[in-house]
């Protein structure tokens, strides 16, 4: 089931995004890539590749650490309500 990202996954996968779009930038430019539209897709896809990366890591590590978040309560109530949707042979698309 999804869940939100922790603060701190959200502050250090921002700081990790903003050195590694500079370092692709610097990098792509030293290696001759031509300025453009797909040179700046590039450093954003790889930045944005490496940022989730350390967002996931930080993530894993918190669980590692503290175990997992407990249940909220509005993720208890949806699934009960799937559960009992279940029971009555309703299933989702």
């Amino acid at each position: 089931m999804f869940t939100l990202p922790s603060v701190w996954n959200i502050v250090i996968s921002t700081i990790v995004f903003v050195i590694a779009a500079w370092y692709f930038h610097r990098w792509l430019q030293a290696h001759g890539l031509p300025k453009g539209m797909t040179r700046g897709l590039l450093v954003f896809v790889l930045a944005y590749a490496v940022s989730w990366a350390s967002g996931a890591l930080v993530d894993w590590s918190r669980e590692k650490m503290y175990g997992p978040e407990p249940v909220s309560q509005t993720q208890k109530n949806l699934n009960e309500a799937l559960d009992l949707l279940k029971t009555n042979g309703i299933t989702l698309p």
